[in-house]
């Protein structure tokens, strides 16, 4: 790994995490309660900018590898790992792998929020113990 590359990651995470925190926050204070709101309009702009910004990188705006990783991998992963997600999720199926695409979509989903429970299961019971 480069240590320019590095360094564009840090910084957009950074930078992308906070926007998530004021994006997040700001919906969730203006939105109904009961429901994650912010972090739900976060995923979706996140997609949307994650897939605006890659086409416009591979059609029109050259950008060094440092720049690209500062964006998409570093402010839009610190913003939202959904839009990676969503971006990879669009890869396959636009290569026609319909299969492999259920499969991580439906996968990811599912065994993200079950790992989540087995953490606070495993947790609790290393606690309580």
């Amino acid at each position: 790994m480069q240590f320019g590359i590095i360094l564009a990651v840090a910084l957009g995470g950074a930078a992308g995490s906070l926007a998530r925190y004021a994006t997040a926050g700001f919906i969730q204070d203006a939105a109904w309660p009961g429901f994650p709101w912010g972090i739900f309009v976060v995923n979706i702009t996140g997609g949307f900018i994650m897939g605006a910004l890659t086409e416009l990188m591979a059609l029109k705006w050259s950008v060094t590898p440092e720049l690209r990783a500062f964006l998409t991998v570093g402010v839009l992963g610190g913003y939202t790992t959904f839009s990676t997600f969503s971006l990879d999720s669009a890869l396959l199926i636009e290569r026609g792998d319909y299969m492999s695409a259920a499969l991580y979509i439906a996968g990811s989903a599912l065994l993200s929020v079950l790992a989540l429970f087995l953490g606070l299961w495993v947790v609790r019971g290393l606690v309580a113990a």
